[in-house]
């Protein structure tokens, strides 16, 4: 549905970001993630079309979004993080006239505009001038403007920044529903948010693309082997020089709560070191009482390919 191939975009001389390549799927929801100013508004503005690339180019469901700018927008809705939305209008007015904009016949903007009403929980506020609107209902209604038209690509830039933990969940169920029948691609660096919604990441640092993968996949080739954590029933002072001592171990972290001792075992790249754990734990007599996998958090993964800091 979308093909990103060698974007660079400069600034002046600057670059923010560079030779940047891409793909999303038909139906797919990918997580576009990356620290402030490292690339990710940039791009999302090249794929919808507002912003020409220096170099490189965007297809959007086979047609080229500088060659064919027209019928490539048609295909595509955008919430920019700062939603455009006219504050003395009400939110029927305001959607009468974004259809009307698109090119969209009276009687298709009347249907449609019920149907995102209801899509986006509106019903109770269609009369509102949106200036009146919470900031959280502000963004449904940029979001029900992204998607009045009915585009096949959903690009949505920090869709949940600045609202209320309840706006939230309620805003992310949005996303996961519309994500049904679109393809969704999503700017934020939530990352619980990016986590629960999106099936694929893609991490942008410094204006290049660092990652491309599933949470799941990003960690085990980060890793090597996922994280050992261990509840074992003996003395912590005796327990913990033993485990740090088995070779491959790089790092061991104890936690003690109410009495219950667990140790989170960090092995070195490619090691499986569960057979050598469980039999020094039953070698010294103490008693293991859970040993399980644990992989590395999205936030992790996060930190470890966007900073020089060792995890």
């Amino acid at each position: 549905m979308i093909q990103a191939e060698g974007l660079t975009h400069y600034y002046g001389p600057y670059p923010a970001i560079q030779d940047v390549s891409f793909g999303v799927r038909k139906g797919e929801i990918l997580g576009f993630l990356g620290p402030n100013g490292a690339g990710k508004t940039t791009t999302m503005r090249i794929i919808t079309g507002f912003l020409p690339p220096t170099r490189g180019k965007v297809i959007l469901d086979g047609y080229d979004v500088v060659e064919q700018s027209l019928e490539a927008r048609r295909r595509v809705g955008y919430l920019p993080e700062t939603v455009p939305l006219y504050t003395d209008m009400s939110v029927t007015g305001y959607l009468k006239y974004m259809g009307t904009l698109r090119g969209m016949p009276p009687k298709a903007i009347k249907t449609r505009l019920n149907e995102v009403v209801d899509v986006c929980r509106l019903g109770d506020y269609r009369k509102t001038q949106i200036g009146k609107l919470s900031k959280g209902f502000r963004q449904r209604v940029g979001i029900a403007q992204a998607i009045l038209h009915e585009p096949q690509v959903l690009v949505l830039d920090e869709p949940t920044i600045g609202i209320d933990p309840i706006q939230v969940v309620e805003t992310r169920k949005l996303i996961q529903e519309l994500g049904r029948d679109q393809t969704v691609v999503l700017s934020s660096h939530i990352l619980p948010e990016v986590s629960m919604i999106c099936d694929r990441v893609l991490i942008i640092n410094e204006g290049r693309i660092v990652a491309e993968d599933t949470p799941k996949n990003l960690a085990a080739g980060l890793q090597g082997v996922d994280r050992l954590e261990v509840e074992v029933g003996g003395p912590a002072a005796e327990v913990l020089p033993v485990l740090k001592g088995i070779r491959g171990v790089s790092n061991v972290a104890h936690v003690n709560e109410n009495g219950r001792h667990t140790y989170t075992i960090q092995a070195q790249a490619g090691q499986d070191l569960r057979d050598e754990i469980s039999q020094a734990i039953i070698r010294n007599g103490w008693s293991l009482r859970s040993l399980q996998l644990v992989g590395m958090s999205l936030e992790e993964i996060f930190l470890r390919l966007t900073t020089h800091e060792e995890l």
